[in-house]
C-alpha cells in the first residue's frame, strides 16, 4: 500500500538527514589539530512478510522465493575514522604529534571518566605555572604532569617522550618528565566530548599506558602537528549522494501522496 512507502521514505528522509549533520561536522573540522572524521552508518528496518520462501502452494510446488516488504532504514551509529592525518610542520617545541598508534592523556574535570580524557591533538603550551597544557579552551593539563622552570631553554622532545632542556648552572641539559601515551583496543568505541578530546567508554575497553616507541605505541615528533583526517573532497562526494537520496526519498513521497489521492477520488466516486 502507499502508505507503507510514505513512512518508509520518511525513515529514509530522516537518515539523510542525520547522515548530513555528520558530514557538515567533518567539514566543519577540516582544519581541527588532531579531529578525526566520522561516519554514518545505516541499517535496513523490519520486513512485512507476505510469504515465506520454501512453503508448499496448493498444487504442492514449493516457492522459490519469498514476499518480504520492507519498512525503511535508520542510522545505526556513527562510526569514527582513526587513521593518522597528514604531518604539519611548524617548528615549535611543545607542538608534537603521535606518528602511529597512541593518545596523549590529559587530565579533565574529575568528574567525568575518572579525571582523564584522551586526545590526538598535540598542540600543548605552558600555563602560568610551566605545566604542559593542551591550547584548548580548557586547557587542561597534560597526564602525568611535566612542569618546564621559567628559566629553561632549548626544550627538546624525544622520540620516546622524554622532556629535556638547558638551565642556568647545569652543564648537561635537565630532565623535566616523561610524556606517556595511551591506546585502546577499539578506539572506535571512545565517547566524544567536544575540546579534542575523548573518553573510555564500555565498548573501547580499558586504555593500555606506554612510553611511546615502545611496545607497538607511536614514536612522538617535536615540531609537528597532526593535521585533520578529514578529506574534503571525500566529504563533499557523500554530500552530494546524501542530497540525491534525501530528493529521491521525497519524491517517493509525493508519488504515493498521489497514488492515495488517485484512490480517494475513485472511492469517492
Amino acid at each position: 500500500m502507499s502508505y507503507i512507502a510514505l513512512n518508509t521514505a520518511a525513515t529514509g528522509m530522516n537518515a539523510c538527514s542525520t547522515s548530513l549533520d555528520v558530514i557538515a561536522n567533518n567539514l566543519a573540522n577540516a582544519n581541527t589539530t588532531g579531529f578525526k572524521s566520522s561516519r554514518a552508518n545505516f541499517e535496513d528496518l523490519f520486513y512485512q512478510e507476505f510469504a515465506q520462501p520454501g512453503i508448499q502452494s496448493g498444487d504442492a510446488i514449493q516457492r522459490p522465493t519469498g514476499l518480504y516488504v520492507g519498512l525503511g532504514t535508520q542510522v545505526s551509529g556513527t562510526q569514527l575514522d582513526f587513521r593518522q592525518g597528514a604531518a604539519e610542520s611548524t617548528g615549535k617545541p611543545f607542538d608534537v604529534m603521535i606518528e602511529g598508534d597512541g593518545f596523549f592523556q590529559l587530565q579533565i574535570s574529575p568528574d567525568v571518566a575518572d579525571g582523564i580524557g584522551y586526545t590526538r591533538a598535540g598542540n600543548f603550551t605552558l600555563n602560568q605555572e610551566g605545566q604542559i597544557v593542551l591550547a584548548n579552551s580548557p586547557g587542561w593539563r597534560l597526564e602525568p604532569e611535566i612542569t618546564i622552570p621559567e628559566d629553561a631553554s632549548n626544550i627538546n622532545v624525544s622520540q620516546d617522550g622524554v622532556v629535556t632542556g638547558n638551565v642556568p648552572g647545569q652543564v648537561d641539559p635537565v630532565e623535566f618528565g616523561t610524556i606517556l601515551l595511551a591506546r585502546f583496543i577499539n578506539p572506535t568505541g571512545l565517547e566524544t566530548i567536544g575540546n579534542n578530546t575523548y573518553i573510555p567508554t564500555e565498548a573501547s575497553g580499558e586504555p593500555l599506558e606506554a612510553q611511546p616507541n615502545q611496545e607497538g605505541f607511536g614514536a612522538v615528533r617535536q615540531g609537528f602537528l597532526e593535521a585533520s583526517n578529514v578529506d574534503p573532497v571525500t566529504e563533499l562526494v557523500s554530500l552530494i549522494k546524501t542530497q540525491r537520496t534525501f530528493e529521491m526519498n521525497s519524491q517517493v513521497i509525493q508519488a504515493s501522496n498521489e497514488t492515495l489521492q488517485n484512490i480517494t477520488n475513485l472511492a469517492i466516486r
